[in-house]
């Protein structure tokens, strides 16, 4: 590991990434679960330049890191900075968005253009004429040192402290109003680039005028933290409200808080609780739901419960397990019949009938076989309804090298990972949302796209922050 370096200051970073750390980086932190600040530690970079460079490859996969060296054009760049200015997006978003290696590359573009009166100039490659060069860098020089030649070190303190009185007086009008500690920092901020002078000077001079609002040097800077962090939390509040929207309101604050750390935003989840609360922004509340029970008494031999509650496999295709639920939509019902995986608890296969038969039961089964055809070894927990009771439902699992499991009579939480599900379906895009469905066919299509939903975009903390389909091919890897 390499060796941390540390002053008073804190950590000293340093050196500059080749294409083989960025990659270590990201897969220590997407594999590993390496947190940013040991990552940022460990190879002497920021914690930002960290955290942009996780959210970068998330967002446009390892292939970002092979672009070659781009010239943008003035169209380029004003979509950009249009984005910003006028559309009030991050600046973190839109340069993670477009594909930027660097973050700064987007304020550099703003500084210019507000630099060039609000006009994109892009500047010419390579090196200007050297009499050219030469040329210019006399002329600059010259008057600059003209100036200070005609003026004593006293008269350029004097003239100094005269521009810094002439613009905080400005901030104090209306007469009856003091200007706020932000206006006055910003002001000190702005002197301090124009004149080339401390901040204590400029904070001497302004508090030695008994005609000027006073600011302390620690208030000073108390006030620039809090600006930075007040900025920073509006990005944050934009990312919230990104995924917010995004995911139709389901997502809770812990929920939306992995999601943060999947874009680089290592984000405490009290302050996401907190900032969601300040923005209104509340998850889908539970609700009771009615379990359908497909159960008719004793029909067929009763199979052992080899799960016990145990729901969790090690390996995808070890442990599956299967439900029927009832949807009830103006006066009509449809019946969702899925497969879950122990491991995953991704839907391996579902099937949608208006009618809960035996027909419906037995094409999960074989769309399940189409995907997974090994499946030697597998355990296959049900209730006892009818269909599971089934000579041909029994045979089939017989015939393909899969042990059947059943609940015991009465205990519903001996199928308790398919009741999960359920109730998270029900409760994510049925419950309040039946007047969206004009019938039985649009709520159907309206299941099966949160089914696709949910295996590939839906992540649960149980699964280290991944979505179902991402942790198999973590497992798997």
């Amino acid at each position: 590991m390499t060796p941390k370096f540390r002053t008073n200051l804190g950590v000293i970073f340093m050196s500059k990434l080749s294409k083989q750390d960025k990659v270590e980086i990201y897969h220590l932190w997407h594999d590993y679960q390496i947190s940013p600040a040991e990552l940022s530690q460990r190879y002497r970079v920021g914690k930002t330049n960290i955290n942009y460079l996780l959210a970068l490859i998330s967002r446009h996969g390892l292939a970002v890191l092979d672009q070659p060296f781009t010239a943008y054009t003035s169209n380029f760049k004003e979509q950009a900075l249009r984005r910003i200015i006028v559309e009030h997006e991050p600046a973190r978003r839109v340069s993670i968005d477009l594909g930027l290696k660097s973050s700064g590359m987007l304020y550099n573009w703003l500084r210019e253009y507000r630099k060039n009166g609000y006009n994109i100039v892009n500047k010419q490659r390579g090196r200007p004429p050297h009499d050219q060069k030469r040329t210019a860098d006399q002329t600059g020089k010259s008057s600059t040192q003209a100036r200070e030649r005609t003026l004593t070190p006293a008269e350029l303190e004097a003239e100094n402290r005269e521009r810094i009185r002439k613009k905080i007086e400005r901030l104090s009008r209306p007469a009856d109003q003091e200007p706020q500690a932000a206006e006055i920092a910003q002001a000190v901020t702005q002197l301090r680039r124009e004149l080339k002078v401390s901040v204590t000077f400029i904070l001497d001079a302004i508090n030695a005028n008994p005609n000027l609002p006073h600011l302390s040097r620690s208030n000073y800077y108390y006030t620039l933290k809090k600006k930075d962090k007040e900025q920073d939390n509006r990005e944050i509040m934009a990312e919230i409200k990104a995924i917010y929207e995004e995911h139709k309101h389901r997502y809770g604050y812990r929920r939306i808080t992995a999601e943060l750390r999947r874009r680089g935003l290592l984000v405490n989840h009290k302050k996401v609780q907190h900032l969601m609360n300040k923005l209104k922004l509340f998850g889908i509340v539970s609700k009771r739901w009615h379990k359908y029970s497909s159960y008719r008494g004793t029909q067929g031999p009763i199979k052992p419960d080899l799960i016990k509650r145990s729901f969790s496999a090690v390996y995808p295709n070890h442990k599956w397990y299967s439900d029927i639920t009832e949807f009830k939509l103006k006066g009509q019902k449809t019946y969702l019949s899925p497969i879950i995986d122990g491991c995953t608890q991704e839907i391996v296969s579902y099937t949608i009938s208006r009618s809960p038969n035996l027909k419906q039961t037995m094409d999960m089964l074989r769309k399940a076989w189409d995907k997974h055809p090994a499946l030697n070894g597998l355990i296959f927990h049900t209730d006892q309804g009818w269909q599971y009771q089934n000579a041909q439902f029994q045979a089939w699992l017989k015939n393909h090298g899969i042990s059947q499991s059943m609940s015991r009579k009465g205990n519903s939480l001996d199928d308790g990972l398919m009741a999960g599900f359920f109730g998270i379906l029900k409760r994510e895009m049925f419950y309040g949302f039946e007047k969206q469905f004009k019938n039985l066919t649009e709520l159907e299509d309206a299941i099966r796209d949160y089914i696709e939903y949910y295996n590939q975009k839906r992540i649960k903390i149980k699964l280290k922050g991944l979505t179902p389909l991402e942790y198999r091919q973590l497992v798997l890897s």
